[in-house]
């Protein structure tokens, strides 16, 4: 005997409204988050350190330099000058310094050495005018080695780049470019996504982020000698970040070394077995200009 069909409608779920308004909101303010962080890109990656009249006016001898990036820009350096015939070095600062903050280190770096060394700002930092970008600064490491070149004599492959954090990338940049008698790498990431994502984990840092430094993908072109550094404690750059750019560098093992710094977090103190690592290596891979 055939039974009557069920017509009854089948049964649905429904996401009580309470709990949908609060899912809806949730959304609305993890969009607002996302989209605060992408307005404030720029100031949170190039936090620009204040200009005091005192820091530019320091008790060491340097000469102040003017030069222009490619597109006009006017960019600021000082040149602390041991000796024409000394090593040339160009620093790369951090994102959070500017020249002002660096010169008092470089300074007993040269005299310490002895090596003539350059370092200057990016658009926008310290006397130097513009906003920076990642093309921006990029661009103005590009003008600070040419200015160098010509004030030295030197080639390119010369010159002694060094790069802290930020600067690193910069400097990563110009060796796989243009070589470099020695590439100094202190705290610096393979990417700067990956940095931000150890800190904004929670956020799509790869979709939302304009400024994003390769530096893992360029220093395989880079085959010269290599010297790196990073603290086991660096919770802007995790330590992890600073080995894997190591290991990826061209160079082979006989020209690459790592020091760890224990203990040391991103904007800590240099150790004594670093510092020591770092002028023998200047000494020993410094070019003399002429």
């Amino acid at each position: 005997m055939t039974q009557p069909a069920d017509n009854k409608p089948a049964a649905t779920f429904r996401i009580p409204r309470p709990l949908r308004k609060l899912c809806l909101g949730a959304t609305f303010v993890f969009a607002g988050v996302l989209l605060v962080l992408s307005f404030l890109e720029n100031k949170l990656v190039y936090p620009i350190p204040p200009i005091h009249a005192a820091d530019w006016a320091p008790a060491f001898p340097l000469e102040e330099a003017a030069f222009q990036a490619a597109d006009g820009t006017e960019l600021h350096g000082w040149l602390l000058e041991s000796h024409p015939d000394a090593p040339w070095v160009l620093y790369c600062h951090g994102n959070g310094d500017q020249v002002a903050n660096s010169g008092a280190w470089l300074s007993q770096l040269r005299d310490k050495l002895p090596a003539n060394i350059f370092v200057f700002d990016y658009r926008g930092y310290g006397k130097s005018a513009g906003s920076p970008t990642e093309a921006g600064v990029l661009s103005d490491g590009e003008a600070a080695l040419d200015w160098i070149c010509q004030r030295s004599g030197c080639r390119p492959e010369r010159i002694i780049l060094m790069g802290r954090s930020l600067g690193g990338a910069v400097a990563v940049h110009l060796a796989s470019e243009h070589g470099a008698a020695g590439l100094v790498l202190e705290r610096t990431f393979t990417r700067l996504t990956d940095a931000a994502k150890a800190r904004f984990w929670w956020a799509p840092v790869n979709w939302l982020m304009r400024n994003r430094y390769h530096s893992i993908e360029k220093i395989p072109r880079y085959d010269g000698p290599l010297l790196s550094s990073h603290g086991t404690r660096d919770d802007v750059v995790p330590y992890h970040l600073g080995v894997e750019l190591f290991s990826a560098a061209g160079a082979p093992d006989s020209l690459k070394t790592f020091v760890e710094l224990p203990n040391v977090g991103h904007n800590g103190p240099n150790t004594e077995e670093y510092l020591q690592t770092l002028f023998q290596f200047i000494r020993d891979h410094g070019v003399a200009a002429r």
